[in-house]
Order: structure tokens, then sequence, then C-alpha cells
């Protein structure tokens, strides 16, 4: 892996974590040696576009709560991502607001009494915006990976929303699924 490449699993970011621990982004480069931030750049309630409200099953133009941050590894931004909450589960909470969360968001989550069972992600590729690609110093032609994720609790309900976009050339997705036998 070179210095600006990661490779990524999405089940550390599904899971709660311990009292104590850090959130699954600083615990999974720490066990690799590297070093990593995040900043919130924007936290709170805002009215849902078509694409986080559809993916949240609320009407378009509903209010929901939004943590939008910029994600580095090596002070290298790597990623940014936007994480969509149903009003009636974030609303109020630390979710809301721009400060860190102990345990990552998916931690407070469980806190709170939302427990994502499953999980549907979609990864596509194209060409940045202007913006993301201002944001991450990305030429006009070199694409960026976009991960969509839903967390939906027992209810299958979503909880969470999150869309990441990454420059392609810094990007391994791995996924590693268990199928059980019968």
């Amino acid at each position: 892996m070179s210095a600006g490449e990661w490779v990524s699993s999405s089940m550390p970011y599904l899971t709660p974590r311990d009292s104590g621990q850090p959130d699954a982004w600083g615990a999974e480069l720490a066990a690799r040696g590297r070093r990593g931030s995040q900043r919130v750049v924007h936290a709170g309630e805002i009215p849902a576009s078509a694409e986080p409200a559809g993916l949240l099953g609320v009407a378009e133009g509903e209010t929901v709560v939004v943590r939008r941050r910029v994600m580095y590894l090596e002070d290298v931004l790597c990623e940014l991502t936007d994480t969509y909450y149903p009003a009636s589960v974030a609303r109020g909470t630390r979710l809301a607001g721009t400060a860190k969360i102990p345990g990552g968001a998916v931690t407070l989550l469980a806190q709170l009494g939302h427990v994502g069972v499953r999980v549907r992600e979609e990864v596509t590729a194209r060409l940045p915006g202007e913006e993301e690609r201002e944001a991450l110093r990305t030429e006009a032609d070199e694409p960026v990976l976009r991960l969509t994720r839903v967390t939906l609790d027992a209810d299958d309900r979503p909880i969470q929303v999150d869309i990441m976009t990454m420059p392609a050339r810094l990007q391994r997705l791995r996924y590693e699924i268990s199928i059980g036998r019968p």
C-alpha cells in the first residue's frame, strides 16, 4: 500500500465501540500505524434534498440532521462525508453538533436505542463536481468514488445515511462477506 492509498473495510464503521474506545476511523488508522483526523464543517438541521430524503424514507424538504465532515489521512484530505439522520433520531443529540462524539456516531446511536442490523452500500465512480475537485485536489478528468451507505434498524427503518466522496486513486474498498450455512 503506497503512502497515499487507503484500503478500507466497512465492518468497523458499523459496530458500536466499547466505552473509552476511539471512533472506528481513529482505531483503524492506529492499528495500521497511520494517523488521520476529521473535521466537522457543518452540523444541524436542514431540509432534506431528494437523494438523502429518498434513502431515509422521508419526504423531500422534510427536516433531517446532517453532519458534514472532511477526513484526512496523514494530513491529506482524502474524503468528503455527509451523514444524514432522521430528525426523530438525531434532533437535540450530539449528532446535531460539531463536537467530536466519543466512540463515534454509531456508538451514540446505539446508546440512544438505534442499532443498525443491516447495511446497504452502493459504490459508483464519476467525475467530481467543481467544489469536490477543489476540496479533494483532483484533476478535472480524475474520477472519484462515491460510496452511499444506508444503515437500517431491526424494523428495517433507515437510521443513518452516509454519502462519501473520495479520489479513486487513493482508495481500495475491501468487502468481506460471511455466508451463513443453513
